[in-house]
């Protein structure tokens, strides 16, 4: 799948005296739409002339009025082409303006879902341009042709929906979709990544669809696993996961957010990533602990956590245990009843909210916005 490219109608000189700005890493870039918000973060290790170019462009408001015109439903969506400002530009006309304003920056960045890159003139280096496509889905074949200078932290599900607008056999939308404003704002901040260990001391309480438990933080078994679960629960990010899998007298298992209930956008997403285990041999998988789920990679833990029903010895060691429940052993007792097909709870069990304890204070007071 190739992002429309045409020859421009006129070339925008590109200042020499521009220079890079060295806060760019901590910027990010904040795209409103007729059908949402989106928020990306910059590359500049990537694409170093091409951050630049963005940053200066939308602070001169070069984006705002124009729009998203062409779409490949959950594929890629193309814009900022400046022509579509005029709603009386020519449709044949549509993505043919905003070209050859920097060299191109190939890199080794693949083009995953959620990577911003630059429009380019067909079979001509160096003619990239102001005009982007965001990857709705990966888009391989891209590699290494594109430059690539950012990545969507927040808002895909409004990137889904603008690539499922109506379009013609030539992806040309048949409306538009409007950016109405493009704005550069400070990065959010992961609430609890400078936090001292010792202030991770926190209680969660967590209430599911069979009873509430509250779960005691042990940052001094694994720092960088609370870290990462007081994020998430802080951002919401748990809130209507099921847990999915239950294994009597052993463990139930959930946190994972492609089948949550609610179809609302998580700007927790930003924080998903993998980590690195925290093994103890002296912390024991006893009836109580929280522990993360993993692959066969022993780093690859995320958002997956299991609560244990039992003892499994076998488990010391060998995964990351990260804190214990202290209220609601009843509701361990009620995974244990559960009717099960396979290790599949025949009712849905989920997550109905997760929030740290409000007699603790929150390294940032409020959740980020």
């Amino acid at each position: 799948m190739r992002p429309l490219r045409y020859l421009p109608i006129l070339a925008l000189a590109c200042s020499a005296a521009f220079a890079q700005q060295p806060s760019s890493s901590d910027l990010e870039a904040v795209v409103s739409t007729d059908l949402g918000t989106f928020r990306f973060e910059f590359a500049p290790d990537k694409a170093p002339k091409h951050v630049e170019q963005f940053i200066r462009l939308a602070r001169q408001g070069y984006y705002d009025g124009s729009a998203f015109f062409r779409l490949f439903a959950n594929g890629l969506i193309q814009g900022g082409d400046p022509l579509l400002k005029n709603p009386k530009t020519p449709r044949n006309l549509w993505g043919t303006g905003g070209l050859n304003t920097v060299v191109s920056e190939y890199s080794d960045m693949k083009h995953e879902r959620g990577v911003i890159s630059t429009v380019s003139i067909p079979n001509q280096p160096d003619s990239d341009g102001a005009q982007f496509f965001v990857c709705v889905s990966p888009q391989p074949s891209l590699d290494g042709k594109y430059s690539a200078f950012g990545r969507v932290t927040e808002g895909m599900r409004v990137v889904e929906a603008i690539s499922r607008v109506p379009a013609g056999p030539d992806q040309i939308a048949e409306n538009p979709v409007r950016i109405l404003k493009v704005s550069i704002e400070p990065k959010k901040k992961d609430p609890f990544k400078d936090v001292p260990v010792s202030q991770l001391h926190r209680t969660v309480t967590m209430k599911t669809t069979l009873g509430t438990i509250r779960i005691e933080m042990e940052p001094d078994w694994a720092p960088n696993h609370v870290r990462n679960f007081l994020t998430l629960t802080q951002t919401g990010w748990y809130n209507g996961t099921p847990f999915h899998r239950v294994i009597k007298g052993f463990v139930a298992q959930g946190g994972m957010g492609d089948a949550r209930s609610n179809d609302a956008d998580q700007p927790g997403d930003r924080w998903v990533h993998s980590i690195k285990g925290e093994f103890r041999d002296d912390v024991k998988h006893e009836r109580g602990i929280v522990s993360m789920a993993r692959g066969d990679d022993p780093d690859s833990a995320s958002t997956s956590f299991f609560l244990m029903l039992g003892a499994a010895p076998h488990l010391d060691g060998k995964y990351s245990a990260f804190g214990k429940v202290i209220e609601g052993m009843d509701v361990l007792d009620a995974f244990d009843k559960l009717e099960l097909v396979g290790e599949s709870p025949t009712t849905r069990v989920e997550v109905i909210s997760a929030v740290i304890d409000p007699q603790q204070t929150d390294p940032q007071q409020t959740d980020p916005k």
